[in-house]
């Protein structure tokens, strides 16, 4: 029972202390709620002037999960480079030799991003009121935790991309490798309905494709897949890249 005590003490001191340094450096707060904005009010707004409706709603408000879902993405992916300052500075080596396991440290770290991108997520909500985006309290709970476990998924794979790599210049071209792709084949910008059907086999195999899929179903009704289906396939995904997230940490 005391081990287990001291492990969830190290995942909370982790925790504890990614979130503290989030909530201090106030320029990368406010940066990070600018490209929501943007995305919705200036791309939606914009290409929705002339677009047609999309499954009966403007294109703005169709867009919305697909950012809400891109928001929590790219907060979620670049987290991953702080484990390559943390070993610059050398402060990874002194938690990696504290009396914790490395699947502790991890768990503090990724809790940690993802309790980082969730905090842009719930700006997200907010602004559907400025939209009018049909949100209810029992649909912003649940898109809440749909975007939580999308968090847990894209702050692992940052994890372990920055656990494997040694400076963040190298880090930056990796990440927007990934996550470029990553968002722009997840259907967050149009229907899979309008893609050639050359294109679909590279959405089906986007893991974000699904996260966004199930948005889409909780807010619009509007899913491609049952949202069981999508909810699994994240699920088996999350915890894969847990895996090997706790896998890179045993390693370093």
């Amino acid at each position: 029972m005391s081990e287990i005590m001291n492990e969830l003490e190290g995942i909370y001191a982790v925790w504890l202390r990614e979130v503290k340094i989030y909530m201090r450096e106030k320029e990368r707060l406010g940066s990070s709620v600018i490209s929501p904005i943007l995305w919705i009010f200036v791309v939606g707004s914009g290409i929705g002037s002339f677009a047609n409706k999309i499954e009966g709603y403007p294109y703005q408000i169709f867009v919305y999960p697909g950012i809400a879902a891109m928001t929590v993405l790219f907060a979620s992916m670049f987290y991953g480079v702080y484990i390559i300052w943390d070993r610059k500075l050398d402060f990874l080596k002194e938690v990696l030799v504290a009396p914790v396991s490395r699947a502790s440290v991890f768990a503090g770290k990724m809790l940690g991003g993802a309790t980082d991108a969730m905090v842009q997520a719930v700006f997200v909500l907010i602004l559907s009121v400025f939209i009018k985006a049909p949100l209810t309290p029992l649909i912003i709970i649940e898109a809440f935790f749909m975007l939580f476990l999308i968090s847990i998924a894209m702050v692992s794979v940052g994890l372990v991309i920055g656990a494997n790599l040694k400076s963040p210049e190298g880090f930056s071209l990796v990440i927007n490798f990934v996550t470029w792709p990553m968002f722009f084949f997840s259907g967050a910008l149009f229907p899979l309905s309008t893609l050639s059907s050359g294109l679909k086999p590279l959405i089906i195999i986007d893991p974000l494709f699904y996260g966004v899929d199930a948005l889409h179903g909780i807010i619009l009704g509007i899913n491609y897949f049952p949202i069981y289906i999508d909810v699994a396939v994240m699920l088996f995904f999350t915890v894969v890249a847990m895996g090997l997230g706790v896998l890179s940490f045993r390693r370093m």
